[in-house]
């Protein structure tokens, strides 16, 4: 089985459609959707395209999911910036019952068996919780208590829109970065390509 996992589209229809389009000519067998596909210019669109998608998927939530819903509710969402407030808004006012039954329905982590790999865990930001946020030079024992509760060798994480790979004890733990807003060069939706290896892409677009 090869795995491509995508995470943190945030409605940018042109960087998803990209990585599709390579991610078809890859030829996998699985598509993990790693979370944050809402809260964007194309909320709708993005989530529509991937419940509609030819390959097979599996979806988990980001902080954004959980956040739209919780405004839907009326809830509080004073986690999000003020400036950014209005954006989970509009993204909410996008979506119909069916992204928004389909979003109700995603959980927290999934696991995956890939050949030449193993066992896979992914999560949106750690497995405790959507939220929290680590990167490459991060102090290990505070990045081992993130992941304690996880027996899989790999992890898959994203929310901090960086790629990264690193050890930590015995788990590899790497951040597939995000398609439709990365935080680090270069251009490009960026997304990984998984088994028999753990490949950086980043897929050029306008």
């Amino acid at each position: 089985m090869r795995v491509a996992a995508l995470y943190d589209i945030h409605g940018n229809l042109p960087a998803l459609d990209a990585a599709l389009a390579e991610i078809r000519r890859e030829r996998v067998d699985l598509v993990v959707v790693g979370g944050d596909v809402v809260v964007g210019s194309d909320s709708a669109a993005a989530v529509h395209g991937l419940l509609d998608l030819e390959i097979p998927a599996r979806f988990i939530t980001g902080n954004c999911e959980r956040v739209v819903l919780a405004a839907l509710a009326g809830g509080d969402i004073s986690e999000v910036p003020v400036a950014y407030q209005d954006h989970v808004r509009r993204a909410a006012a996008q979506l119909d019952e069916r992204c928004l039954d389909a979003i109700r329905s995603w959980p927290a982590t999934c696991q995956v068996t890939v050949d030449g790999i193993g066992d896979v865990f992914f999560c949106h930001a750690t497995a405790r919780n959507d939220r929290e946020m680590f990167g490459a030079e991060t102090p290990e024992p505070e990045v081992a208590a993130m992941f304690e509760t996880v027996r899989a060798p790999v992890v898959i994480c994203g929310h901090t829109h960086i790629q990264f790979d690193r050890h930590v004890g015995a788990k590899r733990i790497v951040n597939a970065g995000s398609v439709g807003m990365p935080f680090a060069p270069p251009p490009g939706a960026h997304w990984l390509l998984i088994g028999p290896n753990i490949d950086f892409r980043q897929t050029a677009y306008s």
